[in-house]
């Protein structure tokens, strides 16, 4: 046998390596309209494979970590975020996501306020990405996005997950925002205030958005537990 011939023979012997991936999710301000989009920072491998592309937060789960604390580790290391909601998404394990070796990624997503993400580092290795226009990724990590960008938008209708994009205190057109930035489209203001304010969980506060030009809105609160839904699957 040939030296190439024992090294796959190996590769196929040898059991699937572990790695832990995070998509985070943000609003930040379009650069051309100025309204809130969805945003995600993504990392530059420096390493091959697909050495100098852009790839998800993540790495290897260590021996003694469990597996949100990987995630948690891999954020913080990577981006500088602490996220106060991080839940596991869906593990990935197709046969040739890495040319390398079997890796097999659970993967996390977190969804993170306006004033969280401004404390994301960046650098020449750390960016943020408009979540629907990421463009071709490492590994299989654009298929990750695409799978985590339609899984939040069908999680909207629960009413309850645009609240972890949301400081503690909002005004009805800030939700509105969440969901037109998430959902890509145009809400009618009526229908949707109308709607937002027969839900029993939203609860007036009294108080008003200061600084405005114009009449000061009134600022509501989340009263329930927002949650992201049961996501601990795994695909076919």
């Amino acid at each position: 046998m040939n030296p190439s011939s024992a090294n796959v023979a190996e590769r196929r012997l040898a059991p699937p390596s572990l790695a832990i991936s995070t998509v985070i999710f943000a609003l930040r301000p379009s650069e051309k309209s100025g309204r809130p989009t969805l945003w995600l920072p993504l990392v530059r491998r420096i390493r091959e494979p697909y050495k100098d592309m852009w790839a998800l937060p993540g790495g290897p789960l260590a021996h003694d970590e469990s597996l949100q604390d990987a995630a948690s580790r891999n954020l913080r290391e990577t981006t500088g975020l602490t996220p106060h909601y991080l839940e596991q998404l869906y593990a990935f394990g197709g046969l040739h996501r890495s040319p390398s070796q079997r890796v097999v990624s659970i993967v996390y997503w977190a969804l993170v306020q306006p004033t969280e993400a401004a404390l994301a580092d960046e650098s020449e290795n750390v960016r943020w990405f408009r979540a629907d226009k990421v463009g071709d990724l490492a590994f299989d990590h654009k298929a990750i996005v695409d799978y985590a960008l339609w899984r939040l938008r069908n999680k909207m209708a629960y009413g309850s997950i645009a609240y972890h994009l949301l400081g503690e205190y909002f005004t009805l057109a800030q939700v509105r925002e969440v969901y037109e930035a998430v959902l890509d489209r145009q809400l009618d203001p009526a229908n949707f205030r109308r709607h937002i304010k027969a839900t029993p969980e939203i609860e007036e506060t009294g108080e008003y958005l200061q600084g405005g030009k114009h009449r000061p809105p009134r600022l509501y609160r989340f009263t329930g537990t927002p949650g992201l839904g049961p996501d601990n699957r795994s695909t076919p």
